[in-house]
Order: structure tokens, then sequence, then C-alpha cells
């Protein structure tokens, strides 16, 4: 028998957080690891004591056709990443790596090339994690290194002519 790898193992983890999510859109599933120990975890649903989307039976985002990555603002939910971030010490984050997996409520299967919103992203800086490795299949991921990528790469700036 071949041993999974840590990324996977990881991976599988963030995989079983996602089954917890209540958004109707994309079900995501975090967990930051840091000296080979899960700090936390978090999965995307309303803020507590608020109802879900699964509760109400519709998605505010869906009903007003707005396109994936867009006015997140509208959503109800609290991200995976950001709930993570927020249920452990920045202590505990320094140069962590935050596990990543989406799944699409409607199909159950796994949604390939997705990613941290531009929102988390910034959490994801400020909270000092180092990498995030984000699942595309159920052996393949992508690792972003967070500095090179999403700090000296900086895409909230506006494209100058």
């Amino acid at each position: 028998m071949e041993r999974i790898d840590k990324e996977n193992y990881y991976l599988d983890i963030a995989q079983t957080v996602l089954e917890r999510a209540t958004c109707l859109r994309r079900s995501y599933g975090a967990i930051v690891v840091n000296h080979d120990e899960i700090v936390s975890t978090g999965y995307n649903g309303a803020p507590r004591g608020r109802k879900n989307c699964v509760d109400l039976g519709y998605c505010t985002r869906e009903v007003m056709r707005i396109p994936s990555g867009e006015r997140y603002e509208l959503c109800r939910a609290v991200h995976a990443e950001a709930n993570a971030i927020i249920s452990a010490s920045r202590r505990e984050m320094l140069g962590a790596t935050l596990y990543m997996a989406c799944r699409s409520p409607m199909t159950g299967e796994l949604v390939s090339g997705s990613t941290s919103c531009s929102m988390c992203r910034r959490l994801i800086i400020n909270a000092g994690i180092a990498k995030v490795v984000i699942r595309d299949t159920p052996t393949q991921y992508r690792v972003v290194d967070v500095q090179r990528e999403w700090v000296d790469e900086d895409d909230s700036l506006p494209q100058m002519p």
C-alpha cells in the first residue's frame, strides 16, 4: 500500500470540512496547518445565529443572477478561509499553510480552478499565512506562494495605460 502524501492528506481533511458548508452555490472547506499540526478549520456558511441559504432554500446572489466572483458583499456566508482564520490566533497563522477544497453542491463534483476571493486573499495575507494549497482533483492540487503570487503580484491595483 502506498502512503498518501501530506498535501493530499490535509486536502482530504479540508474536503471533509466542506461537508458542513451551507452555501447552495459552492461548498468550501479550509484548514490551517502550522508545524504539521491542524490549527483551525472553516467552512462557508452564514454568521452564527443567522439563517443559512440551505435553511432559506435560496441563494440571494443566485436570485439576483450575480455572476460567480462578483458582489460578495451580498453573500450571506462567511467564507471558509475567513472562518478558519478567525478561529485561531495570529501567532498560530504566521508561516502556516491553508489547505482548501471546493465542491459544487449541485453536482457533488470538485471545482477545479477554484481560488480565494479578493477579500479572503487580504485576510490570508494579513494573517501571515505563507502558502495556500488548493485541490483541483482527488489527487491534484495547486500551491500558491502568498508573498510571491498575492502580495508581490498585486492584482488589486488598477491597470494603468
